[in-house]
């Protein structure tokens, strides 16, 4: 019996220390799918919480037949769609400021190209809101996560014909967005101008 079995059923007969356990084992892949799909870290963090809470009040339903991070991670991404969809509905202020600069890691070996990964980082966060909040789960399940579309599948309710379909559409859209987003950010520069204007 592997160790996260015994955790698991240990942490079904009331064992604490067992769930915490699974929640270590867990914790990063957790808040990196919900941080993907709500692109904030605190909302993130909350909405990892709330995944965990879930998934202890729940544990005795779990199939133990079931893979464990399958499992947790489609109480991840329900959660983030369903606070996705209440989003939507609320009111959002213009002077919110989502751009928040940050400085380049003093102990990167070039800090050039980490402030170029960033912002790569950032524009595809930005892309990515711009998706479907199931589309969002199934790209962030299968590219953040490793998932298999059969695991996407499971995790979201869908067949496996519908995660390929929406992994496709979701890739096409992703591409498109990109290159006119790069295409528009490219300033054309005069002949006659030196390239650092």
């Amino acid at each position: 019996m592997s160790d996260e079995i015994a955790w698991i059923k240990q942490a079904q007969n009331g064992s604490d220390e067992a769930f915490t356990q699974l929640v270590e084992t867990y914790q990063n892949p957790v808040y990196n799918l919900c941080y993907r799909m709500l692109g904030e870290p605190e909302k993130a963090e909350d909405a990892a919480q709330e995944t965990f809470f879930k998934a202890y009040r729940n544990l005795a339903r779990y199939d133990i037949n079931r893979p464990f991070a399958t499992w947790l991670l489609s109480i991840a991404a329900h959660h983030c769609i369903d606070r996705l969809r209440r989003r939507k509905y609320t009111a959002f202020s213009i002077d919110d400021d989502e751009n928040h600069a940050e400085l380049p890691d003093t102990n990167a070996p070039d800090p050039e190209k980490e402030t170029v990964r960033r912002e790569v980082q950032a524009q595809m966060q930005t892309l990515l809101k711009s998706l479907d909040a199931t589309d969002r789960a199934a790209v962030v399940l299968r590219y953040w996560n490793d998932c298999s579309e059969v695991e996407i599948a499971q995790a979201l309710s869908l067949t496996v014909p519908a995660v390929k379909s929406r992994l496709h559409r979701a890739r096409r859209a992703l591409a498109k967005l990109w290159e006119e987003e790069t295409t528009h950010s490219q300033v054309e520069r005069r002949p006659y101008e030196s390239p650092a204007f």
